[in-house]
């Protein structure tokens, strides 16, 4: 089976080798050294970008802009088909051998959708070059994926949280942003073999990928990408930018548990405003620090207590997006206490926007956050895939730690002066006879 290291073991790795003395006879002992990430723009706009961290298995992943952002009326829910249809049959071979000879090896083949990026990551680099150029999406194949989309959609309409995530995107945005990342109700067994050819086509170009390794020598992943990745020339599909426009939907029903969501549009990605908003998270509370935690140090822990002796469960929420983000409060309530809660999280909002607020303990689970996030292996590549994919780049985490350090206490203020003053969205599911409406938050 395949054995994937995390960074924290790779980094105690380099220091054993390094203090190790192994005789081979008359052969020279190799030393493991760290290396850093390295990124370079092929002619045809193709990004390669490559850590070796001397991982037992190599890790692919092509990384492409074509999330559900880029769908348009006639094809919504094609992504979703597309995610579906990683393992169908290619021109280079069938579903049947593209699931052996992956698991042959002990390898992995999985596809991930967004509202920003599509992603394949594989361990066998010939079954991950055809399923991202050669696909043929036949016909009866992708009709046989409708029993699959259904269920899909059931067990997102089954979890409160996925649910009131995706309306309060729908509430919030125009357009693009507000694309599902399911198929709708009406598109489901409408979205056939000619779709997913035609998004494919206007999307799957070598300017718009990435293709990112762990565990690989930068000059084989270059020589990879020249050969199998220099697809299609052109920018592919814009897309439209995202219209944040606010609202509220509200999703009535007789669940003893209310999911409140209320938020203001934010900042784009890799913006120091974005930065100090993530900040702005660390300080009202971004979630349980430790398994089954407390959260003894949230704000909005601290204020939602003396609100209510219930019990309730409440965390900031904050994304952003290369033209747009989202930042405010996500609550969890029993019925009767639902207003409370939710308007003593906002409240607490509006108390750091007068300047009630420490930097130095927020600062440090940031950084801590960012930190454990690329310990495993998938945390890792999926960072380095999204900023190799938004900036043909990569930005280091000593670097992003000096970063977060020059957050003042004014950017934070400022971040949380934009949530108070800032046009509201809210998406709301449950019981809602005591959960407050937008306009009298």
């Amino acid at each position: 089976t395949a054995f994937q290291c995390s960074l924290s073991f790779q980094t105690r790795l380099y220091a054993a080798q390094a203090a190790r003395k192994v005789d081979f006879g008359a052969a020279e002992h190799v030393k493991f050294q760290p290396q850093d990430v390295q990124v370079t723009r092929l002619p045809s706009g193709l990004v390669i970008a490559s850590l070796e961290n001397y991982s037992p298995a190599s890790k692919i992943g092509v990384f492409i802009k074509a999330g559900c952002r880029y769908e348009t009326p006639d094809n919504q829910g094609v992504t979703h088909l597309l995610r579906l249809a990683s393992n169908l049959t290619t021109k280079g071979a069938s579903a049947f051998k593209i699931c052996r000879g992956v698991e042959a090896v002990g390898g992995s083949l999985r596809s991930v959708t967004s509202k920003k990026c599509y992603k394949k990551t594989d361990t066998v680099m010939e079954y991950l070059i055809n399923v991202t150029t050669a696909q043929e999406f036949r016909p009866w194949e992708v009709t046989d994926l409708t029993p699959r989309v259904k269920v899909d959609k059931a067990m997102a309409a089954n979890s409160e949280q996925t649910a009131v995530v995706e309306n309060l995107h729908y509430a919030a945005y125009k357009n693009a942003l507000s694309n599902s990342l399911y198929c709708p109700d009406h598109m489901v067994g409408n979205i056939g073999s000619e779709h997913l050819h035609q998004f494919v086509q206007n999307n799957f170009t070598s300017a718009r990928m990435a293709l990112v390794g762990l565990g690989v020598n930068h000059t084989v992943l270059k020589q990879v990408g020249e050969q199998f990745l220099n697809i299609r020339s052109g920018a592919g599909s814009t897309g439209a930018k995202a219209q944040y426009r606010g609202g509220e939907i509200r999703l009535a029903n007789t669940n003893s548990l209310v999911h409140s969501a209320v938020v203001s549009q934010s900042a784009a990605a890799g913006s120091s405003e974005a930065l100090a908003f993530s900040v702005l998270q660390h300080i009202l509370g971004a979630g349980p620090l430790v398994k089954r935690g407390s959260c003894a140090t949230s704000k909005l822990i601290q204020g939602c207590t003396k609100a209510t002796a219930d019990p309730f469960d409440v965390s900031a929420f904050n994304v952003n997006y290369s033209d747009s983000g989202l930042f405010g409060v996500y609550t969890i309530s029993q019925v009767a206490s639902a207003g409370d809660v939710i308007k003593a999280a906002v409240a607490q909002v509006k108390a750091v926007a007068d300047g009630c607020l420490s930097l130095f303990l927020c600062r440090a689970q940031l950084k801590a956050h960012i930190l454990m996030s690329q310990e495993t292996s998938e945390g890792l590549l999926e960072d380095m895939g999204a900023q190799a994919l938004a900036n043909g780049s990569y930005v280091s985490t000593e670097e992003i730690s000096k970063n977060i350090d020059n957050v003042s206490l004014t950017d934070v203020a400022n971040a949380a002066k934009k949530f108070v003053s800032g046009k509201k969205t809210m998406a709301s599911s449950g019981n809602l006879i005591k959960t407050p409406f937008v306009d009298e938050i």
